[in-house]
């Protein structure tokens, strides 16, 4: 029991400890330019997430100081910078609309939970294995969604409630295209041009901040001197908080979880994928490794926090984390000092962001879109197998059409049953009467290429997991089978596992022989298998004696029991 304890204690390693024990004066001064820089970049990006999901800016900001803080604080990755992200717009927003703030927060806060355990059940390995092609159409979806939403402020539309639907979404904007407002339009597309091009002039001055600052500069100058106020800004729709909000409770009960607990699922998924996306892609460039476990458990805690403050969901942001690694960061310090800095920002200059235009705002977001959108693998995948294409094709159009959690939920269901009727396809079930050849294995145990089987003995070949797809099989098989035999040996020397379902058809094929006068006799069965036959009392049934550790002991065992056999039947 202490042990287990002493396991589960290991799987919680925050890189903070291990980092400060060897901190010197030059890593900080390297943390410190790293967090500040990124500080600043995130600054335009927690601002255009907030309002995009439905809440207001400095809810942004506070998900990515208090959020950000707990992941480098409690994180397994060295440089991880975690805030709000793109990838959660879609399923914040309607999470707002169908529940309200006060759901958003309890479903944000029941995903830190399932994060948090995840992380302690040690599933950060499993996470990785969730097929590519569901990843890639659920973000490209998302990112079609994202853009779909920004349409109405990068033309400066007047319309008063923009429906929730993609298709529904753009009957509005076309309905209402002669509300367009020029000056928001080039507002907009100066801010795309801008974000686009800075980073050919300076790559030391990020493009969202340069547009950000010099349009509202701009913008500001312009309302002034003409009194137009036809370009929507920041202020004219929120009001800023200059300050961290007071801690509130949440009144969870259990009509609530019932209620959010799907879409609680989805956030926690997408934060653990995000995540741990982000943090494989860093150690692939730092040459570092990251703890998942202990990255999950961090992730966890942030969105079970940052909701009590008012915040949306918390993940590990990739382009924040490259930015951290591409100026020097060193250590979990630098997302902290990060933290700090947008701490600092909305205390001292947030009233200055209610003069943000709202178009340029939707020029960073179309940016972000595009970048997530991942359109040339969207474009090389379609070339893969056709299983592939479909999962991708389901999970892109489920999330652009209806929603991300029905996405994700039957893009790995699809995935799942595809998965399995590969494994089927490849999986074998063959009947030996006459010869087994050996020549191709490494267990031989005899000289002869070519193992001569005695008459009214057969093999049945088993090539695969002896799961309920194989197991059906092997029925179909064995049914075909006209000839009487004495002795049928089942070579399993390729079955990995199996479950309950083969076990049930082995079971029922023995019972069958035994009926029929006809022995029993396993080859090659290993260790996994073995246990599982030795648990359900198969072993005893069919006698220990008569499980062969390889093909020529079972056959010997076979032509001894057909011999006593024909013995007894000369006798009688």
């Amino acid at each position: 029991m202490i042990n287990r304890i002493r396991n589960y204690n290991l799987a919680f390693r925050p890189t903070l400890l291990t980092s400060i024990k060897s901190y010197t004066r030059e890593k900080f001064m390297k943390d410190l330019m790293a967090g500040i820089i990124v500080g600043i970049v995130a600054l335009p990006l927690a601002i255009a997430f907030g309002i995009a999901s439905g809440v207001s800016p400095e809810k942004g900001l506070i998900t990515a100081i208090i959020g950000g803080f707990i992941v480098s604080f409690l994180g397994g990755s060295t440089v991880q910078i975690g805030g709000p992200t793109g990838a959660f717009i879609v399923i914040v927003y309607g999470i707002v609309q169908n529940y309200g703030l006060e759901g958003l927060a309890i479903a944000t806060f029941l995903a830190g939970v399932l994060l948090l355990l995840m992380g302690l059940f040690k599933l950060g390995s499993v996470i990785k294995f969730i097929p590519y092609p569901i990843i890639v159409g659920f973000t490209s979806g998302i990112a079609l969604t994202i853009f779909s939403t920004q349409i109405k402020d990068l033309l400066g539309l007047q319309i008063e409630n923009v429906p929730a639907d993609f298709i529904s979404k753009w009957g509005a904007y076309a309905t209402n295209i002669s509300s367009l407002s020029y000056t928001s339009l080039i507002v907009g597309l100066a801010s795309i041009g801008l974000i686009i091009f800075t980073p050919r002039v300076t790559k030391k001055i990020p493009g969202s901040l340069a547009a950000i600052v010099l349009m509202t500069l701009l913008v500001y100058l312009y309302r002034r001197f003409t009194g137009d106020t036809s370009i929507e800004t920041i202020g004219d729709r929120f009001t800023i908080k200059a300050a961290l909000p007071q801690p509130e409770g949440l009144s969870i009960t259990f009509t609530t979880i019932t209620e959010l607990i799907s879409p609680a699922f989805t956030i926690a998924v997408l934060g653990a994928i995000e995540s741990l996306l982000s943090a494989a892609v860093a150690d692939g460039v730092t040459g570092k490794r990251h703890d998942s476990n202990t990255e999950l458990i961090a992730q966890g805690a942030a969105n079970m926090v940052v909701p009590l403050f008012g915040g949306i969901p918390v993940t590990g942001a990739i382009a924040r984390t490259m930015t951290n690694i591409k100026n020097g960061g060193q250590t979990p310090i630098a997302g902290i000092i990060h933290a700090v800095v947008l701490l600092l920002i909305l205390l001292f200059l947030g009233p200055l962001t209610t003069h943000i235009p709202m178009a340029c705002l939707a020029g960073v977001l179309i940016i972000v879109a595009y970048n997530m959108s991942e359109w040339r693998t969207f474009h090389a995948l379609l070339k893969n197998p056709k299983s592939d294409v479909a999962v991708l094709l389901t999970t892109f159009l489920l999330t652009v059409f209806f929603d991300l959690t029905v996405a994700i939920e039957l893009g790995l269901l699809l995935a799942m049953f595809l998965f399995m009727r590969r494994v089927i396809e490849t999986s074998s079930v063959s009947v030996l009467r006459d010869i087994v050849d050996l020549s191709h294995e490494s267990d031989v145990h005899d000289k002869d290429e070519v193992l001569i089987l005695p008459e009214r003995i057969e093999v049945y070949e088993i090539d695969g997991p002896f799961f309920f797809g194989i197991a059906n099989k092997f029925d179909e098989s064995m049914r075909q089978v006209r000839d009487k035999p004495l002795v049928r040996i089942i070579r399993m020397r390729k079955v990995p596992f199996m479950d309950s379902t083969g076990l049930h058809n082995l079971q029922s094929f023995f019972r069958m022989s035994k009926k029929e006068g006809i022995q029993i006799v396993l080859s090659g069965v290993n260790e996994n298998v073995h246990n599982v036959l030795d648990k359900s009392g198969f072993s005893e049934k069919i006698g220990q004696e008569n499980i062969c550790s390889h093909i020529s002991f079972a056959v010997k065992r076979a032509e001894e029991m057909a011999r006593r056999f024909e013995d007894h039947q000369a006798v009688v």
